[in-house]
């Protein structure tokens, strides 16, 4: 066939796949960001006294459960661990069983913790309980993440930019839920309650959009390789009739969204190792992007005071406006910029350089008026900072999203799944990488 024949997809109408992407980049996240969110009640259901069949009548021991450090461990792990598991688990599990099981079970555990903010409980099982909830939801969510990037891979660039704004977006809700929980005057039990009610709400909201998103059209369409349902039926109708194909020249979707037709040996999926060779650098970007990040957000941004010592009402929301509400906020605009402009390309030698420029970010975080610090403070006032964390979370946003909208584009249609595993993957590792550094930082920035 000496014509190259090609497809235009449908349009997407009312932009309703777009939503439903977002919504689905906003479900991913939202249960972690509520879950970290709720560290205060969680640390304060732990500080109740804890008594021993050996103790005396009326006799408390208190125990130090160290909660937030196993938190970030018990979350990292799993998520590193899934997320590599799920770049080989796609090849054997369905991604719809995958994406609706993971959702199923972050629903129960959520509905667990929020069952479990009314019940009385010993502070070690109640440790225990919570500490298994964090492992399976993370372990979960790993399996989501990777799933979902790969289904958001075989559609055109600007859908990956869509679902890593509503990661960000997810950001903002756990935040103003934190300024709203400080502001109220409800005990910590309904504050608990609200929180966890959020996620559980929002994860069948995610399930459902899930769910419909195969029953459109223009979803349809890439979901199936860049072909419409007719060409689907009688594609599928001439396979049935015939042992071999009518010509050697199957489908493969090109950037722009059309279809052409290529060998059909080339049609084969490469391997987990093959496909890295192509993506390597964006998932060393990633990597890099988020290890920063992580390294001093927030175990450094937090120990940021404000100037204003005076103003009690000031001091009691400071860290909740200009650490977690500006971070999130920029980085959701950072995140969604890549729809209006990407620069640099991702051939640019100048993406790697931007990547690499964010690490200026980890001094200059820690030359701010952290508390009890070993360094000079350079940037005391309080809209230096917020100066810095502003660019500071943009430029994470940003920066992330490309790696992920430029990954596919490395690869063929039929690879884009397993571009999408491998980038989560290293988007964890990069994670994982930061929340270990922040130790040493920690340590390096503050005195004890």
């Amino acid at each position: 066939m000496s014509e190259e024949k090609r497809q235009t997809p449908p349009a997407d109408r009312g932009h309703v796949v777009g939503l439903i992407i977002f919504i689905l980049g906003v479900g991913t996240l939202l249960p972690w960001n509520f879950f970290m969110t709720a560290s205060q009640y969680f640390n304060g259901r732990l500080e109740a006294p804890n008594t021993t069949s050996n103790a005396t009548p009326n006799t408390s021991t208190p125990k130090d459960y160290n909660y937030d450090s196993w938190m970030a461990l018990l979350s990292q792990l799993p998520l590193l661990m899934f997320t590599l598991l799920n770049s080989f688990l796609y090849q054997r599990v369905k991604e719809r069983f995958r994406v609706a099981f993971s959702l199923v079970v972050i629903f129960l555990l959520f509905s667990l913790t929020a069952a479990l903010v009314q019940v009385p409980m010993e502070p070690d099982t109640f440790f225990s309980v919570t500490m298994a909830t964090i492992w399976f939801i993370n372990m979960c969510s790993a399996v989501l993440q990777g799933s979902l990037f790969g289904v958001v891979g075989l559609f055109p660039p600007r859908y990956s930019t869509l679902f890593m704004s509503g990661q960000g977006l997810a950001g903002i809700f756990a935040a103003i839920a934190m300024l709203l929980s400080i502001l109220s005057n409800a005990d910590k039990s309904s504050a608990a309650l609200g929180y966890f009610i959020t996620p559980c709400v929002a994860t069948l909201g995610t399930l459902m959009c899930y769910l419909l998103l195969p029953q459109l059209e223009f979803a349809r369409f890439y979901l199936n390789g860049g072909q419409t349902d007719e060409l689907e039926t009688t594609q599928n109708l001439l396979n049935t009739t015939e042992k071999k194909p009518l010509n050697d020249n199957p489908k493969e979707l090109e950037a722009n969204g059309q279809v052409r037709f290529e060998p059909e040996e080339s049609q084969e999926r490469l391997s987990v190792f093959a496909v890295f060779k192509k993506i390597w650098l964006m998932a060393l970007c990633v990597t890099c992007v988020f290890a920063v990040t992580l390294s001093v957000f927030p175990v450094i941004t937090v120990r940021v005071q404000t100037v204003y010592t005076e103003s009690e009402a000031w001091k009691k929301i400071f860290t909740c406006v200009c650490c977690f509400i500006v971070f999130n906020t920029m980085d959701l605009v950072g995140r969604s910029a890549p729809s209006l402009v990407q620069w640099p390309s991702k051939d640019s030698v100048l993406f790697p350089a931007a990547v690499l420029s964010r690490l200026v970010f980890i001094p200059l975080l820690m030359l701010c008026n952290v508390q009890n610090s070993k360094l000079p403070v350079f940037f005391s006032h309080d809209f230096a900072f917020v100066v810095i964390m502003a660019l500071f979370s943009f430029s994470n946003g940003y920066l992330a999203s490309l790696c992920m909208a430029y990954a596919p584009q490395f690869v063929r249609c039929k690879d884009c799944e397993t571009a999408g595993s491998l980038m989560t993957f290293f988007l964890v590792l990069g994670l994982a990488v930061g929340a270990s550094f922040s130790f040493l930082l920690g340590t390096l920035g503050t005195r004890v």
